[in-house]
This record gives C-alpha cells, sequence and structure tokens, in this order.
C-alpha cells in the first residue's frame, strides 16, 4: 500500500463507520469536558425557556467530533438537523432553499463554514441576526428585492480554520467553542467502545496501544481500529492483543510515537534538504510531494503539539525534539536561536 493510500485511510473518514460509532448522547461523548460541560449548559438553559439554541460555531482540527457534537445538541434539542458544508453552497439560491426549508427549532449545519463565498455571506447575516432573508427577483430593470421571512433555527458551524472566518461571520455566533487534541486515556476509552460496537475483542494493551498512536484524534484511532481488526483476523485468531497491534500499526508505517511515514518525511526534508530549517511550507510541500494545505491542516498541527516542528516569520524548523526522533544530532546553537 503506497504511503498517500495509507494518509488517505487513517485522515478520511468512512460514512458508514462514523455513523455506527458515533454518540448520539452528550452522556455518551469521551473527551472535551469543558467544551461539553458549557455545550449542555447552553442546550438546557434553551431547553427551559423553549427557545432554539443560539447559532454554535465549532472549531478545531479535522477529526475531534465537530459534527458529532452537532449531531447531540440537535438530539438533545429534539429538533431535525440538516447537513452541508461550505464549499457546496455556490448561489445564493442554494442557502436560499436549504434556509426556507427549515422548520421551527431546526438546526442547520455546515461544515467547513469558512470556505462560504463571501456574497453567500451576506445573505447569510440578516437571516442568523433577524431571522429573515433578502432575495433578488429578476433581473435588470425589473430586478426587486423581496424580504422572507424565516422561522427560528440554529445554525451550527464547524471549521478547521477559524483564522480564515470573517470577523462579520465570527461576530455572529454567540457561542464558539474549541475542541483540542485528546489524551492517550480518552482516546483509550474510545476504542474500547468502538470495539464493542464493532464486536471486536480487544485487551487493555491493544486498546492502549492504538489510543497512544492515534494522534489525539478520534476519527484516526477508530480507523486504527479497523486495520488492527484487519490484521488480527487474518494474521491471527482475531484478537486484539498489544502485540497484535503493535505489528498491524508497524506495518502501516505508524511507530511507537505516533508518526507516520509522512510525518518522518517532513521532519527529514526540513533537516537534510533545507539544514533543519527554516523553510516556506510550499517549498516544504513540494519536497515531500504533498499539498501545501494538507500539510497545514493534517500534518504539521500534531508536529507542532509533540514539539517536533516551530512555525517561526521566517519559515518551518525542525526543534531539537525532532532531531532526535529521527536519530539526528541537533544542528547546534544556530538552529537554537531560530527557535
Amino acid at each position: 500500500m503506497s504511503q498517500r493510500m495509507i494518509s488517505d485511510v487513517l485522515n478520511k473518514p468512512d460514512t458508514a463507520l462514523e455513523l455506527s460509532l458515533r454518540p448520539s448522547l452528550f452522556s455518551d461523548f469521551t473527551g472535551q469536558p469543558k467544551v461539553k460541560e458549557r455545550l449542555e449548559i447552553t442546550v438546557e438553559a434553551a431547553r427551559q425557556r423553549g427557545e432554539a439554541i443560539d447559532h454554535v460555531l465549532l472549531s478545531g482540527p479535522p477529526g475531534l467530533g465537530k459534527t458529532t457534537l452537532a449531531h447531540i445538541i440537535a438530539k438533545a434539542m429534539g429538533a431535525n438537523i440538516r447537513c452541508t458544508s461550505g464549499p457546496t453552497i455556490e448561489k445564493a439560491s442554494d442557502l436560499a432553499g436549504l434556509l426556507t426549508n427549515l422548520e421551527e427549532g431546526d438546526v442547520l449545519f455546515v461544515d467547513e463554514i469558512h470556505r462560504l463565498q463571501k456574497t453567500i455571506e451576506e445573505y447569510l447575516y440578516p437571516a442568523m441576526e433577524d431571522f429573515k432573508l433578502d432575495i433578488i427577483i429578476d433581473q435588470g430593470p425589473n430586478a426587486r428585492s423581496v424580504r422572507l421571512n424565516l422561522p427560528r433555527f440554529t445554525l451550527i458551524g464547524a471549521t478547521t480554520r477559524s483564522g480564515l472566518l470573517t470577523a462579520p461571520l465570527l461576530t455572529r455566533f454567540p457561542v464558539r467553542e474549541r475542541l483540542d487534541y485528546y489524551g492517550a486515556g480518552d482516546l483509550h476509552h474510545i476504542v474500547v467502545r468502538s470495539a464493542r460496537l464493532l464486536n471486536v475483542e480487544i485487551e487493555e494493551h491493544g486498546a492502549a496501544e492504538i489510543a497512544r498512536r492515534s494522534r489525539g484524534t478520534p476519527r484516526i484511532a477508530n480507523n486504527l481500529l479497523r486495520r488492527v481488526r484487519d490484521y488480527a483476523q487474518v494474521k491471527g485468531d482475531g484478537k486484539v492483543t498489544g502485540e497484535v497491534a503493535d505489528k498491524a500499526l508497524a506495518m502501516l508505517d505508524i511507530d511507537e510515537h505516533g508518526l507516520d511515514e509522512m510525518d518522518k518525511r517532513i521532519l527529514e526534508a526540513i533537516v537534510t534538504k533545507f539544514g533543519g530549517g527554516p523553510v516556506g511550507v510550499g517549498s516544504l510541500a513540494v519536497a515531500v510531494g504533498e499539498e501545501s494545505d494538507t500539510l497545514e491542516e493534517v500534518y504539521e498541527p500534531y508536529l507542532i503539539m509533540e514539539g517536533y516542528l516551530k512555525r517561526t516569520p521566517q519559515g518551518r524548523v525542525a526543534t531539537e525534539l525532532g532531531y532526535r526522533r529521527l536519530g539526528l544530532k541537533f544542528a547546534g546553537a544556530a538552529q537554537a536561536s531560530l527557535l
């Protein structure tokens, strides 16, 4: 299996799996305790008042549970949820169709909301604030504006890059929550729960091995569980032990620190091709044969969080820990001055 295929498997969701493993209640949702508590309070207060919950913005790296939380909020409110994504809303008429089909209290979930076109955003402002939609009918001299009243609804936006949201849109979300990477303990609980739902026999050491190599991301933990399950089924007796998990993950080129082949290629490129850095993300993307957006959204956050990589005004720089992880000697004072 090529490195690109492995990357796709680990970082892209399987729709059927996501639906089967996704918790539907706050009580079943593992991790993000502060975010979960604040959302539970917001939902309960809205229910007691008999109102729709305020608009919610969920941000954070991919795979941490933003879509899951949106569905949990809708279920807790007893509301229907309609899902779409920013890139699919290409015209104002697309947005109008979505909004006019909502009923009182419904939830409209917009994934990757930072990718909405700016003209679409402007139609969204009065809809979010006043629950009204202004649309233009006809063209030229016959054009006229018609204002439609909308039911009170809740917009839940999800974004992996909140910095790309415009200030006018950002300020129209009274509830803004950021999801952070998960600890190994929470991921262990998620792996055990997912294994139970998938009817996979798993030992504690097997679950722990998968959890600590999952890059702090539940989606990756679930995807790794599936790969390890396949390995245990074909190469063993179907039981996921610590030894089986270790062999399966080694086959996928995922080391004991959770670094995969692309992570190592990124660090090696910075160290060997660019003298440890600094190097711009565009040049780095060309060196490793990957899109710059993928580097920024999928690989860099984990490498930075674990201390292998650092962003500076001049570019990306490998840290001393990054050198050690590659088994190389740190470049010395010149590099340290850049960190």
